[in-house]
C-alpha cells in the first residue's frame, strides 16, 4: 500500500528550502548583547550571525510576565524613522510596523478602544479588486498575545473579527473570491493593543507561511528571496519576540519567508507573523538603530516596548459625540455629494465627496448641548486618497466665535483628526463644518465628527430646545467661510421661525460698505448669502476687518469677517 503526500507550491518550497540548508546552510548563531545597551528588566536583546549565506540578525526578548512591562502600536501623524518614533513616543525599543503608503497605514494600528488604521480589505491584482484577510498580532486586556487572521466590519474595536483560516486563495489566481462572511469569524474578545501585517508565518509551534492565502503575491513582497524581514511572535512561556534581519547588503543576505519562519519556531515561537520589510526594516533602542538598514527609510506605525503605564485603559469621556454622515445631526447643502469607494470611513455610511469649488456647497455636522462645556476636543474622520484636497477648510463653532482648520485629506487616513479644543454653549446649536472651498486636489470628503470632554456632554434635540426656548430666545447661528476671505465670502445663518431678513455688512468705523438684503418673508431653514467683496458703489474693499449683522424680527446677530489680499 502507497502513502500519498499532497503537497501546496508552498509546502514543496519550504521542504526544498529545509533540505537546502542541510546541506548548505549554517545554523545562525545568537549572542546575547543587552548589556551594551539600555534597557529595562525583562528585555533581552540578541544578535544571530552566519557566514554562509552570510546574514545578520537581531531580536527582542520581551517577558510579558513582568507587570511594568507591555507591547504596543503606534500611528504618527507623519512617517519618520524608527529612532525618531522610538524616541518621540517614549518607548524603551521599537521595531516598523505594518504596511503603508506615505503617512498612511494599511496594516491595522489597535489602541485602547480605538482603531487607529485597519488591515486593508482589498488588494488589486490582474486589474480585479481581491477582498483579502490579513494578519494581526495583538495583546488582550489580560497581557496574552495572539496572531489572527482578521478582517474588520466596521470602525470600531469590537468590529475586529478572528477567523480560524484565511480566504483559499491560490497562487496567482485569476478570480476574486467574496469578502468574508461575519458570520465566518468571532469577534475578537478583550483585544487591547494590535498591529498589523502579514503574512502570517507560525501556527501551532510550526511553520504556516500563508502568503498565497493573504495575496501578498504581486505585491512586491518577496516569498522565497533573501530580503529584509521584520517580524513578531511569542513564546508559550508568555515572552514576545520582535525580529529584524538585515538584508540586500554584503554583510547580509536576508532571508525569505519561510526561513523567517524556521527561525522563529527555532526560537519556541509558537505564533508569529510578518511586518513589512526590506528598506523598512528598523530596530532602534532609544533614539538609535541596532541593525543596519538597507535604507533608512521614514514610516508610520511602530511596535514598540514600553512601561505598562503607557497603555492604559482610557477613561471613557463622560460624555462622547459622534455625528456620521447618515445620521440626523448631519445636513448636507449644495448638492454633488456622492459616496466614495474607498473602504475606510466611520461607522456603517460611507464617506461623501464632493468637487473643490468656492464654498457653495458644505456639510453640516450640529449638536446641542443640555449644558455649558469649558473644554472639549473635536476630530474629525475621513477617507484619505491621492485625489483628495490638500487644503479643506473644516469651520468650527464654539462658545467665543468660529475658527477654520485647514486640513490635508490625501493623509492621516481612517482615524480621529483632532482638530482643536473649544468650549461650547448650551444656548446655540454648535456645528463642525465641511467646505469644499478647498485647494491642491479634486475632492473634499466628510465622513465623521467626533467631540469628547471630561465633563457632561449631554446633548438635547432640536425639539426639546424648541420647548425650552421661545423664538425671541433662538439663535441664528450665523457663520461665515472661507474666513479669512479673497475675494468671496459665504454667510449662513439658520433661521428657526419666518421672518423678514435683513443683512448688511459694516466696516469697523460703523459705515455701511453693503446692504445683502433680500425682499419678502423668508422661510424657516438653512439660508445662505454670497458676497463678492465689493461695497455699495462697486468697487473691491480693502483687506481688513468686517461686521455681517444678520436681523430678523425678533433677533440680531452678527459675525466678523476678515478680507486678507
Amino acid at each position: 500500500m502507497k502513502t500519498i503526500i499532497f503537497m501546496n507550491r508552498s509546502t514543496i518550497i519550504l521542504s526544498l528550502m529545509l533540505w537546502s540548508q542541510v546541506l548548505v546552510g549554517q545554523a545562525i548563531s545568537w549572542s546575547e548583547q543587552t548589556s551594551l545597551v539600555v534597557l529595562p528588566e525583562g528585555v533581552r536583546l540578541f544578535k544571530g550571525v552566519r557566514s554562509s549565506p552570510i546574514l545578520e540578525a537581531w531580536y527582542l526578548d520581551v517577558d510579558l510576565n513582568q507587570p511594568d512591562l507591555m507591547i504596543r502600536s503606534y500611528l504618527a501623524s507623519s512617517s519618520d524613522i524608527v529612532p525618531d518614533l522610538t524616541e518621540s513616543f517614549g518607548a524603551y525599543a521599537a521595531v516598523n510596523g505594518g504596511y503603508f503608503g506615505g503617512s498612511n497605514s494599511y496594516s491595522a494600528v489597535i489602541y485602547p478602544n480605538e482603531v487607529k488604521a485597519q488591515n486593508v480589505a482589498a488588494v488589486t491584482r490582474n486589474g480585479q479588486a481581491y477582498p483579502v484577510m490579513r494578519s494581526l498580532f495583538s495583546l488582550d486586556d489580560n497581557r496574552q498575545p495572539r496572531v489572527d487572521w482578521i478582517y474588520h466590519y466596521g470602525n470600531l474595536v469590537e468590529n475586529v473579527y478572528a477567523f480560524d483560516a484565511p480566504l483559499a486563495y491560490s497562487y496567482n489566481q485569476s478570480t476574486p473570491l467574496p469578502s468574508p462572511s461575519q458570520d465566518g469569524g468571532n469577534v475578537l474578545e478583550n483585544l487591547l493593543v494590535g498591529i498589523g501585517g502579514g503574512p502570517t508565518l507560525v501556527k501551532n509551534s510550526a511553520v504556516n507561511v500563508t502568503y498565497d492565502e493573504e495575496v501578498m503575491w504581486g505585491s512586491g513582497v518577496g516569498y522565497e528571496n533573501g530580503d529584509p524581514r521584520t517580524a513578531v511572535g511569542y513564546t508559550a512561556d508568555g515572552h514576545a519576540i520582535l525580529m529584524v534581519v538585515d538584508g540586500r547588503q554584503s554583510i547580509s543576505q536576508g532571508l525569505g519567508l519561510p526561513e523567517l519562519a524556521s527561525t522563529l519556531v527555532g526560537l519556541g515561537c509558537v505564533e508569529a507573523m510578518n511586518l513589512d520589510g526590506g528598506g523598512s526594516t528598523g530596530m532602534a533602542i532609544g533614539g538609535d538603530y541596532v541593525n543596519h538598514p538597507s535604507e533608512q527609510r521614514s514610516v508610520p506605525s511602530i511596535l514598540a516596548i514600553v512601561h505598562a503605564d503607557s497603555v492604559q485603559f482610557p477613561e471613557t469621556p463622560a460624555n462622547e459625540i459622534i455625528i456620521d454622515t447618515g445620521d440626523m445631526g448631519c445636513e448636507l447643502d449644495g448638492g454633488g455629494w456622492f459616496p466614495t469607494a474607498n473602504l475606510g470611513y466611520w461607522g456603517a455610511t460611507p464617506s461623501l465627496l464632493n468637487a473643490v469649488g468656492t464654498g457653495d456647497r458644505t456639510a453640516t455636522f450640529s449638536f446641542t448641548l443640555e449644558q455649558d462645556v469649558s473644554e472639549a476636543d473635536v476630530y474629525a474622520w475621513w477617507v484619505a486618497a491621492p485625489n483628495r484636497a490638500t487644503s479643506v477648510p473644516i469651520l468650527v463653532q464654539h462658545a467665543l466665535g468660529e475658527d477654520t482648520v485647514y486640513v490635508d485629506q490625501t493623509s492621516n487616513h481612517g482615524q480621529w483628526n483632532q482638530l482643536g479644543t473649544y468650549s461650547f454653549t448650551s444656548d446655540q446649536v454648535q456645528a463642525v463644518i465641511v467646505s469644499n472651498a478647498a485647494s491642491g486636489g479634486q475632492y473634499v470628503v466628510a465622513d465623521a465628527v467626533r467631540i469628547t470632554s471630561a465633563t457632561n456632554l449631554e446633548t438635547v434635540s432640536l425639539d426639546e430646545k424648541e420647548q425650552k426656548t421661545t423664538n425671541m430666545d433662538k439663535n441664528l447661528n450665523v457663520y461665515a467661510f472661507p474666513n479669512p476671505f479673497n475675494p468671496e465670502i459665504t454667510i449662513r445663518f439658520q433661521l428657526p421661525y419666518a421672518s423678514m431678513v435683513q443683512v448688511r455688512v459694516y466696516d469697523l468705523s460703523g459705515r455701511l460698505v453693503k446692504d445683502l438684503s433680500q425682499n419678502g418673508l423668508i422661510s424657516p431653514g438653512s439660508h445662505a448669502l454670497s458676497w463678492n467683496g465689493v461695497d455699495l458703489e462697486n468697487r473691491h474693499i480693502e483687506s481688513g476687518i468686517y461686521i455681517a449683522q444678520i436681523e430678523t424680527d425678533n433677533h440680531s446677530e452678527s459675525v466678523r469677517l476678515v478680507n486678507l489680499k
